[in-house]
């Protein structure tokens, strides 16, 4: 199928020893990079902490093996976290492994209908606004971690959960938050330490230390979730209704959109980085798969991360090869050194998330956007706080079809369809400094309606109103349409209802610089029989030399 064409076979044709050793080393690093956030986003997620690993080892590599880009790393994200909490608190894990696999369908689909190039255009705004949203979220859920609060109870809603935080003040636990705090340092700042060891890294290895040498009171992964499962569970899919897979259907979809959007961003972000050019309809393909057998051996929804694919590139990983050492490096992990994880301080894992959420927050880009039109800034804004305050389900739909609108609106603002009765612009006025010159002049009885932009719902009364303006009827009407890109069917709806006024009122029709498209769709409707081939024409002077020729006759 040229549709699905893994990136992985076109590599390993001209694969060798160097570039082996490249992707090795460069997919042990991103490995130990993905380690710590897999497990703190699980956690963040709501299930269990080894549910990351299987995820970054299992979609990871199917991502990689499958999908249509050279370097693209991927396992579970902070994107998803919101979404999936919400899923497992109403619907439990089997929920989850359902909402994942229809998901995965999802994806699969988009992939296969190529529309992997068109989620790839998402409005910036609505991506800025949930992103920037989640990551307030994020912060949101990690308090009680940070803190060394009390979490028993902790209410879903962004405002229950800063009146829970303020009833529970008393509860703070100091030595939480000087665990908390160091993470936070270290995490930013390990790289001054050692370029090859990741920050994220460094804060484990140095709060387990501490927490150990030091005896101090703070809860680990295995007071709060006891020990790891060192195994992937045998396949399997939950039972559920009817129902419940209908109530699944808008979570999945998020879960689909948010995949889709995070994963050809990566994509997009790599590719400049590389100078490579991905497949974006494979990489859905890849991720659809990914998400459909993934969730059948215990995982969690997998996507392209931004972070560390840049971490891959920045390490000399030009082949999925990197992305593939990386996933058996998380499986080896979780089979051998699972039972470590368990001594991890539950601050540890706020303290690093709290920094994903930072950078993932976008705050310049939010702030940029303000220098913008209106329309984007009421895009931004509204889908952050339905993000923040609602729901991320609502606000990537209520985003989407705001942005829909306001994008009709712009293109109608840029079509225009005008009215000449005496003159009118030749073909080559709109490249020309000097119009004057250019000027044709229309025999008597004979006038131009002149669209341009794409003829569509979003000008149809702009096509009547010029209509109507008209004073009194020509006998030749010209159609200028050289810069008509395309024609939807309210629009052809509309050119059907203008060519049975003319024909009604004895108004001679000729159409003038048909493009490609436009000409195949009137072709197919019947306009262009109905007209007469004759009176299609190539270009403005040519029709006006038609018009003078149809005078003679109709003398």
């Amino acid at each position: 199928m040229s549709l699905f064409k893994p990136k992985f076979f076109d590599t390993i044709k001209q694969y060798d020893l160097r570039q082996f050793y490249a992707d090795l080393s460069s997919g042990i690093i991103v490995g130990i990079v993905a380690l710590p956030l897999s497990i703190a986003f699980a956690i963040a997620s709501g299930v269990a902490p080894e549910k990351g690993l299987i995820t970054a080892a299992i979609g990871g590599f199917l991502i990689s093996f499958f999908g249509g880009s050279r370097v693209q790393i991927a396992g579970p994200t902070g994107a998803f976290i919101v979404v999936l909490y919400a899923i497992v608190e109403q619907f439990g894990f089997d929920g989850l492994v359902i909402a994942t696999l229809m998901a995965g369908v999802m994806m699969l689909a988009m992939g296969l209908l190529k529309l992997g190039r068109v989620i790839q255009y998402m409005p910036y705004p609505i991506t800025v606004g949930f992103t920037s949203g989640i990551a307030v979220i994020i912060v949101s859920t990690q308090i009680t971690y940070f803190l060394g609060m009390e979490s028993k109870g902790l209410p879903s809603d962004f405002f229950s959960k800063l009146i829970f935080y303020y009833h529970n003040v008393g509860s703070i636990n100091s030595s939480a938050i000087i665990i908390g705090v160091l993470t936070i340092i270290v995490t930013i700042h390990g790289g001054k330490i050692s370029r090859k060891i990741p920050g994220t890294l460094l804060a484990i290895v140095l709060s387990v230390i501490l927490v150990q040498v030091l005896g101090m009171d703070v809860d680990t992964i295995g007071s709060r979730f006891g020990s790891l499962s060192a195994s992937i569970p045998m396949p399997s899919i939950p039972m559920v209704d009817l129902d419940t897979v209908r109530q699944l259907v808008v979570p999945a979809f998020t879960i689909a959109m948010l995949a889709s959007i995070e994963s050809l961003l990566s994509m997009m972000v790599s590719d400049g980085a590389t100078g490579r050019r991905s497949r974006p309809d494979t990489e859905l393909i890849a991720h659809g798969i990914a998400n459909i057998i993934g969730p059948v051996l215990g995982a969690i929804p997998a996507c392209g991360a931004v972070a560390r694919t840049m971490t891959n590139v920045r390490n000399g990983g030009r082949t999925p090869v990197a992305g593939i050492v990386h996933s058996i490096f998380i499986l080896l992990v979780l089979l051998f050194f699972g039972q470590w994880a368990r001594h991890i301080p539950m601050p540890t894992l706020a303290g690093i998330l709290i920094v994903v959420a930072y950078n993932m927050s976008e705050w310049r880009s939010f702030k940029a956007i303000f220098s913008n039109s209106k329309s984007d800034v009421s895009v931004l804004l509204v889908t952050f706080f339905l993000t923040v305050f609602l729901d991320i389900s609502v606000a990537i739909q209520f985003g989407l079809v705001l942005a829909a609108f306001l994008f009709v609106k712009r293109v109608s603002e840029t079509s225009d369809v005008q009215v000449f009765q005496d003159e009118v612009e030749d073909d080559q006025s709109y490249i020309a400094d000097d119009v004057k010159d250019l000027l044709l002049n229309l025999p008597d009885g004979v006038e131009v309606f002149q669209i341009k932009g794409p003829f569509f719902f979003g000008i149809a009364n702009k096509f009547e109103e010029a209509e109507k303006e008209l004073r009194q009827r020509p006998r030749i009407r010209i159609i200028r349409m050289s810069r008509v890109p395309f024609i939807d069917s309210t629009g052809m709806k509309n050119f059907n209802s203008f060519l049975e006024k003319c024909q009604a009122s004895n108004i001679h029709l000729i159409i003038s610089g048909l493009p490609p498209k436009p000409y195949l769709t009137l072709k197919k409707h019947g306009i262009i029989d109905r007209i007469g081939p004759e009176n299609i024409c190539v270009n403005i002077e040519q029709a006006i030399q038609r018009a003078r020729e149809c005078i003679e006759l109709i003398k």
